[in-house]
């Protein structure tokens, strides 16, 4: 590889003269009786995007995570069962309200959380199920719904990852009791930081708009008096002005996550030892992360996969650690896939504005990393 090659990175927003101008409007304008019009234009149009009743724009998604876990009154003493392949911010408002998370296996092939795992570790003790939509690939929400109907378990959808991704006709995040989005810089959409809570539950909306603005609820007579104690979640009206620019473009913004996941599909399907983001019967999987996943038995690992890309000056990113190797929680290795398959596995670049031949770059290193091994053990080279 050519080291005076541009550096490719993993991801970038798409920023058109669209979200400037807004952003530039609220800037302007957006104070006094107008300084929650984006938020609430923001909300209204993400809301019907999702096909979902409500939405309450956040700060973040660790945000509207804790909140929503804290409307549902889970606290000290409760569980919450989670996969253990997940980023510290889905768990970190279960430690935070005191409650205990608790770590399950993946599935080897979509890596969300197993839903066979969530059943044999529901006690009395569990109050909640999060179902994380890990790089826009969809956890089995019918299985999962189907658990929580049965032993009466809230379903919460983590869909920081996964705008653009159905399940059988319903947008990911619009299924659960609530779902949660990020806007972080990394995502499809964007508002820099930033993200939504979402339900179609009328009592749990209300408890979360309470909650989300210091525990005042809205038709509280009374001026600066808080009912509770809330939390400060909210999003900025100039966050939500590029998230309306940027939910105007939110197909296209989709159509080229999709478009580049093909195109790494279409560069590697010769090689069979190479697993990409799934997309299952019935299902759009919303590509926000294309990722790489090799066969064991190939011998390609994490560690040589970030020296390729270093050395090709492509910023690719490492699959997440399962959270129960981190030194905050307790090791669980029996959780085997969720350790596994991050020692195999690499994020691969698919900002919007992604040449073919950014693309090329990409997938020449690992053609070559399979060559190189391949040379050496040649049962591994590419089908016919």
């Amino acid at each position: 590889m050519n080291q005076a090659a541009s550096r490719i990175s993993y991801t970038r927003p798409s920023i058109t003269e669209l979200e400037v101008a807004y952003a530039a409007d609220a800037a302007a304008n957006g104070w006094g009786e107008r300084c929650y019009d984006y938020i609430v234009r923001f909300e209204d149009g993400f809301r019907k995007h999702l096909g979902v009743s409500h939405a309450i724009a956040t700060s973040s998604c660790t945000g509207a995570m804790h909140m929503g876990l804290a409307a549902l009154g889970i606290g000290k003493g409760d569980e919450v069962i989670l996969a253990d392949t997940n980023w510290i911010a889905t768990a970190a408002p279960i430690v935070h309200l005191g409650a205990t998370p608790v770590f399950v296996d993946i599935l080897p092939d979509s890596w969300c959380i197993d839903p066979a795992e969530v059943e044999r570790h529901i006690t009395p003790k569990t109050k909640a199920i999060i179902a994380t939509h890990i790089y826009g690939n969809l956890c089995d929400m019918d299985r999962l719904l189907n658990i929580g109907r049965r032993h009466g378990i809230p379903v919460i959808e983590d869909a920081a990852e996964a705008i653009g991704s159905e399940w059988h006709g319903r947008r990911a995040g619009s299924m659960g009791t609530f779902g949660t989005f990020s806007f972080h810089g990394t995502k499809t959409l964007t508002t820099g930081e930033g993200g939504m809570f979402v339900t179609s539950d009328d009592a749990l909306f209300e408890k979360v708009l309470t909650l989300s603005n210091h525990g005042r609820a809205r038709n509280q007579k009374k001026q600066f008096w808080p009912d509770d104690v809330g939390f400060k979640y909210k999003m900025s009206n100039i966050q939500a002005a590029l998230g309306c620019a940027q939910l105007e473009r939110i197909e296209g913004l989709i159509a080229r996550k999709r478009d580049i996941l093909v195109r790494y599909a279409e560069a590697l399907k010769a090689y069979q030892s190479i697993s990409l983001n799934p997309e299952s019967s019935g299902t759009i999987n919303g590509a926000w992360m294309p990722t790489a996943v090799f066969d064991r038995d190939i011998g390609i690992t994490r560690e040589m996969l970030q020296q390729a890309f270093s050395a090709a000056n492509i910023d690719a990113r490492v699959f997440f650690h399962p959270l129960t190797s981190l030194p905050m929680f307790p090791e669980r290795r029996s959780n085997r896939h969720a350790w596994d398959i991050p020692e195999r596995a690499i994020n691969l670049p698919s900002y919007h504005d992604m040449t073919e031949d950014e693309i090329r770059r990409v997938t020449e290193v690992i053609v070559s990393l399979i060559d190189s091994r391949a040379a050496g053990e040649p049962h591994l080279a590419k089908s016919a």
